[in-house]
């Protein structure tokens, strides 16, 4: 039996998409054991995927130095025999270049490439058009699997679903309007506008981490919509991705829910403002949809990740977007129903 490890360490979205990898390998390791490390923080992403032996977790924020030790005396002892990195940072190719694995699988852009057994050369985008990450990262196992595209996936339990159910009561969607990043975000005047100029027959939900819950009250306060419940904070992961799967629409940022609409195939409307499609990060559901301005900007994109403010301190790349035309996305839903 083989012995596998995925690497991906690094933010929520990324280790959504890396899910891609562990379906990937199953189709051809179905006796194999894969197990997945994850900072601190996301290994709930990873439960109840029926196809993962262990979720390994290091913590990046504590100790970070002695973790990653420990880390790698933890990953030595397993003896993997296949290793797969999906991250070009040096934390993380110390760990596959040190782990004794037989066969480490790495990007050539981590500093220690060439200590892997196979360095694998980072595309950003195709001659013909966009290169989304999760094809990057098949890059990875490509040679020994083959290059179909397999999407992400999550594996919400059946008491995630539960623990939602009462929210489905009625047609609803959800609008998710944080992100880590500043220029990723859709300003909160534009999610206020949306929700002015929503159908009253629909129930919507704003989503996103504790940290969000403010920015959500507000909303829904200066909304004044009575069809608006704030749940951030008080779903899990795994229980926003079972409430956003039976969604009418999913209204996102660049962001981690983006990806969790992928996982489990929800209908997405994704609202690009700083970055672009271009980089590789777009919706993978069956129904998608992406928003961005129509207005050519010289200073777009403006970075990978975006800013904590806009750089040219006009925010074009946002503001320039209509709320209405969030709309058009669940017209065109209605009419295929």
């Amino acid at each position: 039996m083989q012995k596998i490890l995925v690497i991906q360490t690094a933010f929520i979205g990324d280790v959504v998409l890396a899910t891609a990898l562990v379906e990937k390998l199953v189709k051809f390791f179905p006796e194999a054991e894969i197990d997945f490390l994850v900072r601190k923080g996301n290994e709930s992403l990873l439960q109840n995927n029926p196809h993962i032996n262990e979720i390994l977790i290091w913590n990046k924020k504590e100790n970070k130095i002695r973790n990653l030790l420990k880390m790698l005396f933890s990953i030595r002892k397993k003896k993997y025999d296949l290793l797969v990195n999906t991250q070009r940072f040096f934390a993380t190719g110390l760990l596959t270049a040190f782990s004794g694995a037989k066969q480490t699988f790495g990007f050539d852009k981590n500093p220690l490439s060439f200590l892997f057994t196979h360095s694998i050369k980072h595309i950003i985008s195709k001659q013909n058009g966009i290169k989304h990450e999760v094809e990057r990262n098949n890059d990875l196992v490509s040679s020994f699997t083959d290059e179909t595209f397999t999407r992400p996936k999550l594996y919400p339990s059946d008491n995630d679903f539960m623990a939602v159910q009462a929210y489905s009561k009625q047609a609803f969607v959800t609008m998710t309007p944080g992100s880590v990043w500043f220029t990723k975000k859709y300003p909160v005047e534009k999610w206020i506008e949306l929700i002015h100029n929503f159908p009253a027959n629909y129930k919507i939900f704003l989503l996103g981490g504790k940290e969000n819950t403010a920015e959500c009250e507000d909303i829904k306060n200066r909304a004044a919509n009575l069809n608006v419940e704030v749940l951030a904070g008080k779903l899990s992961f795994l229980q926003s991705a079972a409430l956003m799967k039976n969604a009418t629409m999913n209204y996102v940022n660049d962001s981690a829910p983006l990806h969790f609409a992928s996982a489990v195939n929800a209908p997405v409307t994704a609202i690009f403002c700083s970055t672009v499609p271009a980089f590789g990060f777009t919706p993978l559901s069956d129904n998608s949809f992406i928003i961005e301005t129509t207005e050519k900007l010289s200073c777009r994109p403006c970075g990978l990740h975006g800013y904590k403010a806009c750089p040219q301190k006009h925010f074009k790349c946002a503001l320039t977007i209509d709320s209405n035309r969030l709309l058009e996305p669940l017209k065109k839903m209605q009419q295929h129903v």
